[in-house]
């Protein structure tokens, strides 16, 4: 029976390590199929490759592969052996490819730590096997209803998972009442992380996502409000309330269009800090980030350096240049999130290309409702600053739509179905761009860019 296990996990090493090879050599990157493959051969396979593994796992709403990328940056400065699923494979199947492609055939890792950004719904599974060391939890919002349903679903499943985990370090945003709701009854050590402080002068109109105390269904009273629901939160019926970050960022010295600079405490040291990517969300992956490098025991400065030197991951804003025109790629696929890039877009002064790019497909969500809980409003108030407004993608009409209801004008919203001319369009102008696509909508554009740029493939 145990040579029958042993040579079990062997094929199933075998036939992830060859499909995802021959996956790659086509350009298809092989992130889930040979997952799948392995998976069917040996159902336990992952708790096989990862055994010895030192784990860090990113998961929740908004900023799962942007904090990854930092905390990557910090692995590598640090000098650890590791390595991640960078593609953003990040459900079962792409976990067990990744672990596969880093393994020997007998299923021994060769590296001494892993960093796993795993889709929320998914880690009520993967918990299982992973011998995870540190869980970093961004936040907890509306995602896709088709997908994850109800807020609470997300929230039941990071739950579960936690239970699986019970030696693991969970590092939590302090601002997220449903996040922090998580540490509530459970044996695992805690790292809070949060902002002290708005983040705006103004935000973008959101509708809030956790209104109401989790514990007694009081509405919330806030200090502050950085964005959504985040923020110094407290209940005035049963007293929950926002727990004192350990890893705070406690002011916000200036943010821009390409980055952000913030004052951070670590465990009561402060530092000056350079995020090098642009937005209040970025702030906070920054702080998320800073606290998983404390776990993993890297020491602050080398931490704090990784912020300003990382490379953010593909779609998060990337830049690129289209003929003669700068343009940054924004990935948008819920109201919190899309609405962060609005905030960013209306704090800037300077005039812009936009591009909104909608598909419905799975992984996208096949819902499209959620665009009119996003303010459009905001920007259609400043249209006069963008020389150009095309929309693009599947469900292109009902995002132009969206966006004549917010108040952009009908005559200015320029549909373009194929994104070669949607390319070709923007780079006729020397005006800096925003592109704005959905999960799906970026593969495919990054595919069309990468035709006429030098663009790395999304799983390098």
């Amino acid at each position: 029976m145990v040579i029958d296990m042993k040579l079990r996990s062997r094929l199933a090493v075998l036939a992830c390590k060859v499909s995802g090879a021959a996956l790659r050599k086509l350009g298809r990157g092989g992130t889930n199929l040979p997952g799948k493959l392995a998976l069917a051969i040996d159902k336990d396979i992952l708790g096989t490759l990862s055994r010895g593994v030192r784990v860090t796992v990113v998961t929740g709403t908004n900023g799962k592969t942007t904090t990854s990328r930092m905390i990557e940056q910090a692995f590598a400065d640090a000098g650890l052996k590791y390595f991640a699923n960078k593609s953003g494979a990040n459900l079962l199947t792409g976990i067990v490819a990744v672990f596969a492609q880093h393994c020997t055939l007998s299923g021994k890792c060769r590296y001494t730590d892993a960093l796993i950004e795993c889709d929320e719904a998914a880690f009520r599974r993967t918990s299982e096997y992973l011998p995870v060391a540190c869980l970093v939890v961004n936040n907890i919002f509306r995602d896709q209803l088709d997908r994850y349903g109800e807020i609470t679903h997300t929230l039941d499943a990071i739950r579960e998972g936690i239970t699986h985990i019970p030696d693991a370090t969970l590092c939590l945003n302090a601002d997220c009442s449903l996040t922090a709701s998580l540490a509530r009854k459970i044996p695992n050590k805690v790292v809070w992380f949060g902002v002290n402080v708005p983040i705006y002068r103004q935000t973008a109109h959101e509708l809030s996502d956790a209104p109401y105390c989790i514990h007694c269904k009081t509405e919330y009273e806030y200090d502050y409000i950085t964005y959504g629901h985040l923020g110094g939160f407290r209940c005035p019926k049963c007293g929950y309330h926002r727990h004192t970050p350990d890893v705070a960022v406690t002011r916000v010295l200036e943010t821009g269009a390409d980055s952000s600079d913030v004052a951070l405490s670590i465990f009561g040291r402060l530092y000056e800090v350079h995020v090098n990517l642009p937005g209040g969300y970025n702030i906070y992956n920054a702080a998320a980030a800073a606290a998983a490098c404390h776990v993993a025991g890297i020491d602050e400065e080398t931490a704090v350096g990784a912020l300003a030197q990382f490379e953010c991951g593909f779609g998060r804003a990337e830049q690129f240049t289209l003929g003669t025109a700068p343009a940054r790629m924004m990935l948008v696929k819920n109201p919190a999130g899309f609405n962060q890039v609005i905030n960013l877009i209306v704090h800037d002064d300077g005039v812009y290309q936009l591009a909104f790019l909608l598909n419905d497909r799975f992984a996208d969500g096949t819902d499209i409702s959620w665009i009119w809980d996003v303010d459009f409003e905001t920007l259609a108030a400043q249209q006069a600053r963008f020389t150009h407004i095309f929309v693009s993608g599947v469900r292109a009409d009902d995002m132009a739509l969206r966006l004549k209801y917010a108040g952009f004008a009908a005559d200015r919203l320029e549909v373009i179905r194929g994104y070669a001319d949607l390319l070709a369009a923007l780079g006729a102008s020397e005006t800096p761009a925003f592109l704005m696509p959905t999960y799906t909508a970026m593969f495919d554009l990054r595919g069309e860019i990468g035709k006429h740029t030098d663009v790395k493939a999304f799983y390098e």
